[in-house]
């Protein structure tokens, strides 16, 4: 099989809830399109039957490839499923699928051209949030100050789950990154900035999701955290490797 024209990879930890619906809509999207692509599942670390229904799903749909990961880690999950991607343009897409499917078009050409990385935003000019509690938005919006100021200024969304690759950027960006957790997302812009990539961010309908697993509190202490790893990496040269 040629490399598909587009990859899709979902990381999955305990999603047996949510996947099966995620999974219809993204193959009824899929279908209706003239360019050939494959879904990628990383599940890692699940105490549930995510992988039992992923493999499921995989004997009726050929172009669905389902890997499984012992170590847990967001990051983890999406690294291993960008690395072993084979399409020309890579997307990430959180499990929970809380932007309609239908935007994957607004990363990749024809409708969007000259870019390494596109990124899911939900503060650009045009975008529209969806039942979100307005707490919720609230600390968003401190965790993306703490970002701007301290580490990527300039983009206001970074942690969207939605992102798009050029094979060439995903390659090159991901074999870097050192971080396994929720704060992948920040290395792997700082590491397209070093390297002076194209990054464009797109503005999506998102759905607020109340089962969401991000803590804003929790999770903005470790992205302090992980800031200063990241800058301490750059420093000692980490970064710079086989660029």
């Amino acid at each position: 099989m040629n490399n598909p024209f587009l990859s899709i990879v979902i990381p999955a930890h305990n999603e047996e809830g949510r996947l099966p619906r995620t999974l219809g809509q993204v193959f009824d999207f899929l279908d209706r399109q003239e360019y050939s692509s494959e879904v990628i599942i990383i599940e890692n670390g699940s105490s549930d039957r995510t992988l039992d229904l992923a493999q499921e799903i995989s004997r009726k749909r050929p172009n669905l490839i389902i890997y499984h990961e012992q170590q847990r880690g967001k990051g983890n999950a999406v690294q291993q499923g960008m690395l072993r991607a084979k399409g020309q343009y890579r997307f990430i897409c959180d499990a929970d699928l809380s932007m309609p499917i239908e935007e994957i078009q607004k990363f990749i050409p024809p409708q969007l051209t000259n870019f390494d990385v596109a990124i899911g935003s939900r503060e650009a000019p045009g975008a529209i949030r969806y039942n979100e509690p307005s707490y919720r938005h609230l600390g968003g919006r401190v965790i993306n100050f703490i970002i701007r100021l301290f580490i990527l200024p300039g983009l206001n969304d970074t942690q969207c789950g939605f992102k798009c690759f050029t094979a060439e950027a995903a390659e090159s960006i991901f074999r870097q990154q050192t971080l396994i957790g929720w704060s992948f997302d920040i290395e792997n812009l700082y590491i397209a900035r070093r390297k002076k990539l194209r990054i464009k961010e797109i503005p999506i309908q998102w759905y607020y999701d109340a089962d969401s697993k991000v803590s804003a509190v929790r999770d903005a202490l470790r992205m302090i955290s992980d800031i200063f790893r990241i800058h301490l990496n750059a420093i000692r040269g980490r970064y710079d490797l086989h660029s």
